[in-house]
């Protein structure tokens, strides 16, 4: 064989182009783990900003009242505040949704009376800042009582039909159990089933209606009706068979005034004719003793 002398035929030349690869190969490969490490390490700190950073919110809650039910009864207080929640966007985002806390008013060691109170929150996470609004309610508290009272029926009856008319209403409670503030329950006049006959009703008609329970004005009054529904049971009959039962009453008293005066009749022949029975035995028994006598 010949002898090769060319350029790359010298091993110290493909030594050092090898190590010159080798070299960049290293170098590329860093860059991208670099660059991949860099990639992820903002995602990460872009991320834990986003878990960090606060967040507020503002909440439509309803309000809790805390006091014995069985001995009073409170008025004057709102039914919903607004919360307005401050604090990490996660917790704020899951409190949020689940809304599992509470706000409420603690009244169990006030009396009778008007008091001013303030709005608390419970159930809280402790990196959470609640401001409540209103912050403060004027509220009275007053005896609670219970009374009975008589149900009566209110019907309107003006849309029936011409040829119909509505009898007398029944309900099938005769009272009810009113509960509420003792100044409230004493403004109780009636309790009213108000029942509204539609114009093709027939026969009996029946209606569940909620009662009401008035002042002596008629105004609505804000206590409890126990049990708050009855069911009206309202008869509705024809006109003309209502004129027709009548004539009949009349011809059957026409009837009975007939046969009255017959047995009358009858009566005055019959002593008639024992006015004569007797009036002919005395006239035999006077000749009877007249012809005693002579003999």
């Amino acid at each position: 064989m010949g002898k090769n002398n060319g350029f790359f035929s010298h091993k110290w030349v493909m030594r050092l182009a090898s190590l010159v690869l080798a070299i960049l190969l290293f170098a590329y490969v860093n860059g991208s783990k670099n660059g991949f490490l860099r990639q992820n390490t903002r995602n990460n700190n872009s991320e834990s900003s986003a878990l960090m950073s606060d967040k507020s919110v503002t909440l439509k809650m309803p309000l809790d009242i805390t006091v014995d039910n069985s001995k009073y009864v409170v008025t004057g207080y709102p039914q919903y505040v607004k919360v307005r929640l401050n604090g990490p966007s996660a917790l704020v985002t899951t409190t949020s949704n689940t809304q599992n806390f509470k706000v409420y008013a603690d009244l169990s060691k006030l009396g009778p009376g008007k008091h001013r109170v303030p709005i608390k929150t419970s159930g809280l996470n402790s990196e959470l800042k609640a401001t409540v609004a209103p912050r403060n309610i004027t509220v009275q508290i007053q005896p609670r009582r219970t009374v009975n009272v008589k149900v009566s029926v209110r019907l309107n009856a003006r849309n029936l039909d011409d040829g119909y008319q509505a009898g007398r209403p029944r309900a099938d409670i005769d009272s009810v159990q009113v509960t509420g503030a003792q100044d409230e329950v004493r403004r109780v006049n009636r309790v009213v089933a108000y029942v509204v006959v539609p114009r093709d009703a027939k026969g009996n008609f029946q209606r569940q209606v909620t009662l009401q329970a008035l002042d002596r004005n008629g105004q609505i009054l804000n206590v409890v009706i126990w049990p708050a529904t009855t069911n009206v049971t309202v008869p509705i009959s024809s006109k003309n068979s209502d004129s027709s039962s009548s004539q009949s009453d009349s011809a059957s008293s026409s009837a009975d005034s007939s046969s009255d005066d017959s047995l009358a009749k009858k009566r005055v022949q019959t002593q008639s004719s024992s006015s004569s029975i007797s009036s002919d035995t005395n006239s035999n028994s006077e000749s009877a003793a007249t012809s005693s006598s002579q003999s």
